[in-house]
This record gives C-alpha cells, structure tokens and sequence, in this order.
C-alpha cells in the first residue's frame, strides 16, 4: 500500500488537533541545520557487535531473569483502562497478566491466574466487576479480592483475604500503566525512567484516545527488531513508497541520550518551511518524528497527530520476537468524531503497513543472517547512533562488552 497522490501528507491533515507541546526551536533547528549540511548526528565511531549478542540462549535467558522481569514495563496505555472496572489481559514473556481499574479508580496489575487450580480468570478486554475462573468459579472483583468460593465447606480455614490474585508491582505514569513482572520485587519508576520523566510528562499521553493494536510475531532476535526505530539509514530501501519513507529525509537525525533511554528526531521533508515563520513558532512535533526509546523494549513513535506504541520483546528463543504495534490520537476520545476517527484509522492503517509489511518483511532475513552468519561480528555505524546507544546500554545492564562471546570468560 502507498500514499495516493491525491492525499493529503499526515503534516498537512491534522497537526493542530489535540494538545501540543511547546514549540522547542533549539530542536528543531538542530535538525533545520542536519538537513540543510546534508549530515546528521553521529557516534564517536563504528560499533562492532558481535553475533551472539543475539543468538546466545545464555544471554537471551539473562535478559529475562536480569532485565525484563525485573524492569518497570508499560504494558497497557492509561486510554484502555479508563473507567472503573475496566481491564485489559496481556500475555507477556509467557505470563498471563490482568490490569484492572477497581472500583476505587485504582489502576493494578495482577497474575492472572485462580488461586484455587491456576486457570485463567479474566480474558480479553473491557469492563467487568467480576472475573470467574472458568474451572470452578472462584471470582474475584475488579480489585483482584476474591470475592465468591462455589461450595464454601470445602474449604475450611481458607481467608479469602489471603487468596486474592497475586498483586504485581505497577504504577500509572504518563498515560501508562507500567508493570513489574515479579511479585514483591523492588519498584522505582522514577529512578528507572530518571531524567527521560519529566520529558514523558510533556507529551500528556493520558489524555489521548486509544484507537487499536495488532500483535504478530517475527523470526528475529527482539534486539535486532527493536533496532529498527533506531536509524533512519534503511528508510529510502524499505520505506520509499510508503508513507516513512514519503514523508521524512534518510539518514538523518539528531539524538538525544536520557539515561537509559534516548530521544531520536527525524525531519519531516517540510522542515525547511519553518525558516519562513518566527523562531517561537518552530513546533519540533510538527516538523519532525520524535521517536523514544524507553528502556528496555518500548518505542513511542509521535507523529503531528498521535503516537504508535511499540512494544518489542523476547519470543519463544533469541531467535524470534513479539510485537505489539498500537496507536493512540492527540484528541481526547470526549472531542472525537467521525471524520477525524476515520482519520485516524486511515493514519495507522499506513504506518501498521510500514512497520508489518516493510520492516517486519525484511527483519527476518536479519533474523537468518544472525542465526546462519559464520562471520564473528556486525558493523554499527556511526550514523546510527541510536543503534549504538541501545546496544551499548543493553550490555552495560547486562555488564558485558559489546565483542562478548559465547567464549567470554
């Protein structure tokens, strides 16, 4: 699928619907200055990974234990769970995981699992008082209390205080319900997310409207996927008709580290425009996409009208991954109509496509090339900053240099 001629470029449709950040000339003229040299940001100098950082089942069992589920992850956007005893299931990293609103307005995340025989409670998504386990029916309420024990007498002795779901440590933060996948296990998000927090709190992802997400799985390692959103350098050879590649210059980008986390701008082809209006009318968000990597595995992709969620980790073997590609709108969903859902929809329609039949067409050949490669290393260059950053902060988390081996002492 392309963009008809006949339509109109996403800049043009709807950029000042919704709230919008403040103008940020210094960013914007940073990527003005990229685009009119002809150059972009760079790293000190080419990387050189080696192939078992990606197909280790040694590392890949690491970044479970050491990473991911022990990391605040934000799993469901604040939009899916709005009203009380609203819910949504995850499956995540093979774990079942139920977030629900309580009737208190609370936000918790949940293992879903019955404390009686271990069925599955809850499903799917949407509002519910009451979740009943589909073996013997134990229920529990939208607080994960258990609430109702079919034939009661047989379970003398038992608290039905004790035998709610098993909690799991979570917060809502910046439109997201983040969660820690170990029950009891220490939960900081500030710390974790560090200086990138108040630059989240600018965008007011809370009040967006939640439109959808697919999920698929792909055959390559869920760091090879996740470094796709890194680097604007393969945009003109996978995305040149569709709408990433119409719409934004190649190889071209500045880059911003918070931490852990980074800050990516591409420019739109229009930015140039920008030179016939006041500095304090230089809007970043307008004129170029501003793509986050939140560590470990979450991209959020903001366009002038809403924002792709993309969720990247770990499937069955380091050899394969799971997507979860969603997509929220800058206009509250009290302010939505027709015309401008339709909108919307159109929008993600066009970037779904890039990222399911452009990206992930071509990432398993990657996938094939770690796997099947009988060279010792790849090459990062130095234009792929954000490439370089997510790898080196992934190995120092991990407290291996990015030439480890299988071998390595």
């Amino acid at each position: 699928m392309t963009i008809k001629e006949t339509e109109p470029a996403i800049g043009d449709k709807v950029a000042s619907t919704g709230p919008a950040r403040p103008p940020d000339a210094d960013l914007v003229r940073r990527a003005l200055d990229a685009v009119e040299s002809g150059t972009t940001d760079m790293a000190d100098d080419v990387l050189r990974i080696s192939l078992a950082y990606y197909r280790s089942p040694e590392l890949a069992a690491r970044e479970r234990s050491e990473i991911l589920f022990r990391t605040p992850l934000a799993l469901v956007p604040t939009a899916r769970v709005v009203e009380p005893n609203d819910f949504v299931v995850r499956n995540v990293l093979g774990l079942s995981v139920l977030v629900s609103r309580g009737d208190d307005g609370v936000a918790r995340a949940f293992l879903n699992y019955c404390r009686h025989r271990g069925a599955q409670p809850a499903a799917g998504s949407g509002s519910a008082r009451r979740h009943a386990c589909p073996y013997h029916s134990w229920t529990y309420d939208s607080a994960g209390r258990l609430v109702g024990i079919p034939g009661r007498e047989g379970f003398t002795g038992i608290d039905p205080a004790d035998h709610g779901l098993v909690e799991l440590p979570s917060e809502e933060r910046h439109g997201f319900c983040w969660v820690v996948l170990t029950a009891g296990a220490t939960f900081d998000l500030s710390a974790h997310l560090g200086p990138l927090d108040a630059e989240l709190a600018t965008w007011d992802y809370a009040n967006y409207g939640y439109l959808t997400e697919r999920v698929f799985e792909s055959k390559v390692n869920w760091k090879s996927a996740l470094e796709a959103f890194g680097e604007s350098y393969h945009f003109p050879y996978v995305h040149g008709t569709s709408v990433i590649g119409q719409n934004t210059v190649a190889n071209t980008s500045v880059h911003d580290a918070f931490g852990m986390h980074h800050r990516l701008g591409f420019p739109f082809n229009w930015i140039t425009g920008v030179r016939e209006k006041p500095e304090s009318q230089w809007v970043a968000s307008e004129n170029m996409g501003l793509i986050y990597w939140v560590f470990p595995n979450l991209v959020l992709a903001n366009s002038p009208v809403g924002v792709e969620i993309i969720d990247i980790l770990p499937g069955e073997d380091a050899g394969s991954c799971v997507v979860s590609h969603g997509w929220m709108g800058r206009t509250p969903p009290a302010e939505m109509t027709d015309d401008l859902l339709a909108t919307y929809e159109g929008v993600y329609e066009q970037v779904h496509y890039a990222i399911r039949e452009e990206d992930f067409t071509m990432l398993p050949s990657c996938g094939e090339g770690i796997q099947k490669g009988a060279h010792d290393h790849m090459v990062v260059g130095r234009n792929e900053i954000g490439v370089q950053h997510t790898i080196r902060t992934l190995c120092h988390r991990l407290g291996i240099d990015p030439g480890w081996t299988d071998e390595s002492p």
